[in-house]
């Protein structure tokens, strides 16, 4: 229990310094010391003298960038490691309820087509868009009590179908700008991120989050089957209902914010499970430190990769995450 222990504190409080190295990175530099200046000013916590233009970057571009990345990397790994557990499917991860597809048609639909103009925003599009998606994968799995497979396929089909609508309102109804901004925007950014948008998300997926430790144990009995789980006193409809809403609640919030960021809460499970075995009460809080990280880390690297070019955030999560996989599948072809 102490290990256990030690290596959460470890992962919780190199968080702080990795968010504020993201803060102090970019096309301009800021000292590290300035950085941490301006975030305590910012928190009310001091009354630094600093350079307006610093400050600014500091703490309403950067800082706020670097917070949703950290929520948004732990909740979709946390939504990656819940949905693998409870559908016992290695390959699931948090877009497998069609639930990026349809937020992705719901912002489409108020970018280029103006639904709800002047009453919706494109994150509230999104938002709107992915509760239906999930909402229809739920009628055409027949309900929570089915099985698992008829739930992966009804997200397949769910996905796939939305998919298809996005792109046939992309190439009917944008000219090239417009599909850049929109391709942009699917792709995965944070550019656009404000505070608002950080807190709410930092809200929803800090809440998941513990949930999912609620649920630590009975997640354990699922790797047994679910008839062991049910002789060993767990409702299953019930968990997996609970457990199913909450992915579904923070991948809403997430990709409504900033779209669809792949391969994030596919590979971190594994990676998790590979460096700290089974035991869902220290995978759930380490998967979700390591996702924090590595999203940090990916945007970190889309601001610096290319001079005064921001990359999509999804575009470097897919360029680390697929090789990742691969690497996790060769190494376990045996099995």
């Amino acid at each position: 229990m102490l290990t256990i222990t030690v290596m959460i504190l470890a992962g919780l409080l190199s968080l702080p310094v990795m968010m504020v190295l993201s803060a102090s990175i970019g096309d301009m530099p800021i000292t590290f010391k300035a950085t941490f200046r301006a975030i305590t000013n910012g928190l009310g916590l001091s009354h630094y003298s600093l350079p307006p233009v610093e400050a600014g970057i500091v703490w309403q571009y950067r800082m706020s960038r670097s917070l949703m990345a950290a929520c948004s990397g732990g909740g979709l790994a946390l939504c990656g490691l819940i949905l693998q557990s409870l559908l016992k499917n290695p390959l699931a991860e948090p877009y497998l309820l069609g639930i990026s597809a349809g937020a992705s048609t719901g912002a489409v639909m108020v970018m280029l087509l103006g639904v709800g103009s002047g009453i919706l925003s494109v994150s509230g599009g999104a938002f709107i868009g992915a509760c239906f998606a999930f909402g229809l994968i739920l009628f055409l799995s027949g309900g929570m009590q089915k099985k698992t497979g008829r739930i992966i396929l009804a997200g397949v089909a769910g996905t796939q179908m939305f998919n298809a609508l996005t792109s046939y309102i992309v190439s009917t109804s944008a000219n090239a700008e417009q599909s850049r901004g929109v391709m942009f925007w699917l792709l995965g950014s944070l550019s656009g991120v404000r505070w608002s948008d950080a807190i709410l998300c930092c809200a929803v997926v800090l809440a998941a989050l513990l949930v999912a430790l609620c649920y630590a144990r009975t997640l354990d009995t699922f790797a047994m089957g679910t008839d062991v789980s049910a002789t060993l006193g767990t409702r299953i409809i019930y968990v997996r209902s609970v457990l199913l809403l909450v992915t579904a609640l923070i991948t809403a919030v997430i990709v409504s914010s900033i779209g669809a960021v792949g391969f994030v809460g596919l590979v971190i499970p594994h990676v998790t499970r590979m460096l700290f075995g089974h035991r869902h009460l220290l995978v759930i809080p380490m998967t979700f430190i390591i996702g924090c990280h590595f999203m940090i880390l990916a945007d970190l690297i889309s601001r610096t990769l290319i001079a005064h070019q921001v990359l999509p955030v999804g575009v470097v999560t897919a360029l680390i995450g697929a090789p990742a996989f691969a690497i996790i599948l060769y190494r376990n072809r045996e099995r």
